[in-house]
């Protein structure tokens, strides 16, 4: 085997072995089935829409869809040479929305009616775009050809994925657009592919994948060139060791790779088959009960071979259990699109957070004019929107990514009147939705759980006495959220404002009250009643008393809210606030980073219904768990996890320079217990993200893997300044399936960027 600057030459691949292969069906090029769809055929003509971003701005822009029928391309009718045409990927669109469903549409509904308007919704950060059409036709056009493509591009499978990926590189390589690309254009692509190559090697593979001997390749040929650039080595000798001809894997060789190294137990034989019918592309295999080395490779980069254990992503938690004994994903002054004084409040930050899983949101409510109660982070300058209105976007979001509960926590600012102006909206809008009364009407010892909430509302706020009936309670002992203020004094001081009954009957399961200390608790405290901590508070409690703290959380909800210095909308690392049992760890889910991504990863399993069963030891009242002292709890059992990090496929550019190529490294980072924080990383490789081979063990020692995360992250070397994030991917450690798995990497946004990942060998075991 030789290497040629970064890349590998297989002795083993000759011409003829390569062309022997499964054909590429390239049927995606030619739409089929779908290029005759008369309103995909509006699409590839064009048209010009009115590009909306507020009631001022409104500007025309001839939009059309791409031969490759994934892009969405659009320019300024004006734009001359200078400007380069903006594109939008179908892969990154989510949904489309017909009407006036955004606030920036919705503004300008006078003007423009509905059936001309309609809105491309982008998956993770990116913002929406508003359009008008020129006519009613034209708009469902739009509406109805989008909703296709994106159903296309959301049911194409790994082998369809990477077909059009490659076509979207010929593409973008085939500058003078004759279809053909002559060594010229290759050498460029290889750039822009982010791989660094020795040109007498590049002109090697060109000419073997240049058939017809005439100095380009058309798109068949780029196809088998680029089958030619892909082949694993790495892939290739896990290959060798289970093939007895070196040529395929019969069943019972596919068998034995899948009991001894993905460790799949009994049902390995019957998983074989299932396999080699789902991933095999050549039909004589097939038949035969054998898998090929393409077959392979493609059930390796498939979800079968993904590193998430995949019984885990559907709902497998049992959801019966009371509330106090989920962690339960949670965003903070979840209105705001940016930081806390100047951003911009917005309904879309509802249906992102929403969309996302999270089942408990933030309102700030305050007097507004005109007797409507507004949302917005007092005493800034961060704009307004009506409490109503978030009520009418909680009603039809709250359970489209989930049907478990959603808790509305009130922050209330309002006098006595607007507060009543709020109960009306919650009872008018929210309907038999909002939950009003005991589920069973008994006063609870114990949190009713998700379960019987399914498909509710509920509202934590203050309230007058309990649900017991008493009305001898003081309301003067509840801090307002926003206690840890810059300035050091309280935003407002325990709240001593008199509250509307209407608002105070609408708490059932949330009452807001003061945190007089654990003890306290234990002997006097409900079920129903819940805390909110700051941040820096929650981290003294932690650390003083985490016992404590894991006990107070079996019986009753806490809350955890970013310090008010962080003005800019960061986030504190939540897994501090996991590890002692609290619920609601409420996070800016509008900043992207590390912390979202471990948010992210816990919430990533049980079907991401924003709910996930802490464990045994975090929910029995009679366990003694401290975080800080892992070693003394019941069943202590520490486990090895060693991780091979073998190599990266197609790592995304970072600087978009001409020329410039990443020199990738890959970060293993441990979250759980104080104990279990660890993180270590490979060496990096020089000017190759396009196959980077690293062939580096790391190891970690885990003695508590029922709250640890593992966040594997890549990123580009530099050696004068920060590092360039590359990508992320982050998941429960109690998730992760062992053997050769690969790793689907995430942007720093948490969407996906296919076909970048990564391929590893895990093996998890006993510390002897």
């Amino acid at each position: 085997m030789t290497v040629m600057d970064g890349h590998v030459s297989l002795p083993w691949l000759s011409r003829e072995m390569l062309y022997e292969q499964s054909e590429v069906t390239l049927d995606f090029l030619h739409h089929s089935g779908i290029q005759d769809d008369p309103d995909i055929k509006v699409l590839m003509a064009g048209s010009t829409l009115r590009k909306v971003k507020s009631r001022s701005w409104k500007k025309q822009r001839h939009f059309r869809l791409l031969e490759d029928g994934l892009t969405i391309w659009y320019k300024s009718r004006w734009a001359g040479k200078a400007k380069t045409p903006e594109k939008n990927l179908m892969t990154e669109l989510e949904m489309v929305r017909e009407g006036h469903q955004s606030e920036v549409l919705l503004s300008i509904a006078e003007e423009f009616p509905a059936a001309l308007c309609f809105t491309l919704v982008f998956h993770g950060r990116q913002g929406n775009l508003d359009l008008v059409a020129e006519s009613p036709e034209e708009a469902q056009a739009w509406i109805q050809g989008v909703r296709k493509l994106i159903h296309r591009a959301q049911t194409m499978d790994e082998k369809e994925r990477l077909d059009q990926w490659v076509w979207d590189w010929f593409q973008k390589a085939d500058k003078n657009k004759d279809g053909k690309m002559n060594f010229k254009e290759v050498r460029k692509l290889l750039k822009m592919m982010n791989i660094e190559m020795n040109e007498e090697h590049a002109f090697h593979l060109f000419t073997m994948a240049d058939k017809s001997g005439t100095g380009s390749l058309e798109i068949e040929q780029f196809v088998h060139f680029y089958k030619i650039l892909t082949q694993r080595d790495e892939v290739w000798k896990v290959f060798q060791d289970y093939s007895g001809d070196g040529e395929k894997l019969m069943l019972e060789e596919l068998d034995n790779f899948l009991r001894i190294e993905q460790q799949t137990g009994e049902r390995s034989a019957q998983h074989a088959q299932e396999l080699i019918e789902r991933y095999e592309p050549s039909e004589t295999a097939k038949k035969q009960g054998a898998m090929t080395l393409d077959g392979f490779q493609m059930y390796l980069c498939s979800q079968d071979g993904s590193i998430f254990k995949p019984e885990h992503q559907g709902l497998y938690q049992d959801m019966s259990q009371p509330l106090s004994h989920y962690f339960i994903s949670s965003s903070h002054n979840t209105y705001l699109l940016e930081d806390q004084l100047r951003g911009h409040s917005s309904l879309e930050a509802y249906i992102k957070a929403l969309k996302r899983g999270c089942r408990c949101v933030e309102v700030d409510s305050w007097d507004g004019n005109d007797g409507e109660p507004v949302v917005y982070h007092g005493h800034t300058l961060t704009s307004k929107i009506l409490f109503r209105d978030i009520m009418s976007t909680l009603k039809e979001y709250a359970f489209k990514a989930s049907d478990f509960p959603v808790i509305l926590s009130l922050e209330n600012h309002c006098g006595v009147e607007q507060q009543t102006v709020m109960a009306q909206h919650l009872r008018q809008i929210l309907g038999d939705t909002l939950l009003t009364t005991l589920v069973d009407g008994q006063v609870p010892l114990q949190l009713p759980s998700p379960q019987e909430l399914r498909g509710k509302i509920l509202l934590k706020a203050k309230k007058i006495g309990g649900l017991e009936g008493c009305v001898d309670e003081t309301l003067t002992d509840e801090i307002s959220d926003e206690e840890e203020m810059p300035n050091g004094d309280p935003e407002s001081p325990p709240a001593e404002d008199p509250l509307a009954e209407e608002l105070s009957d609408l708490v059932v399961y949330c009452k807001s009250v003061h945190f007089h200390g654990f003890e306290h608790s234990r002997l006097h405290a409900k079920c129903y009643e819940m805390s909110s901590f700051s941040e820096s508070k929650a981290k003294k409690l932690a650390k003083e008393s985490g016992r404590d703290f894991v006990q107070y959380n079996t019986r009753q909800l806490s809350r955890i809210y970013p310090s008010g210095f962080r003005t800019d909308s960061s986030n504190y690392n939540p897994q501090d606030m996991w590890s002692v049992g609290c619920q609601i760890v409420a996070l800016n889910f509008q900043t992207a980073g590390l912390e979202m991504d471990l948010n992210d990863g816990l919430f990533r399993q049980n079907n991401c219904c924003g709910y996930v069963l802490k464990p045994e030891f975090m929910t029995d009242g009679n366990a003694q768990f401290s975080p800080e002292k892992p070693d003394e709890r019941q069943g202590y059992r520490p486990l090895r996890l060693s991780i091979q990090v073998i190599s990266g496929q197609q790592l995304p550019k970072v600087n978009q320079k001409e020329g410039s190529i990443v020199d990738p490294l890959v970060r293993v980072e441990i979250y759980g217990v104080p104990q279990d924080q660890a993180k270590d990383e490979t060496s990096h490789i020089n000017n190759n993200g396009f196959n980077p081979v690293w062939n580096e063990t790391l190891n970690f020692v885990i003695t508590t893997p029922e709250l640890a995360l593992v966040r594997f992250v890549v990123e580009d070397y530099d050696k004068a300044s920060r590092n360039d994030f590359i990508g992320q991917f982050t998941l429960p450690f109690k998730c992760i399936q062992a053997g050769y798995r690969h790793i689907h990497l995430l942007s720093r946004d948490g969407t996906a960027i296919p076909p970048s990942s990564l391929f590893v060998n895990i093996s998890i075991s006993e510390l002897s």
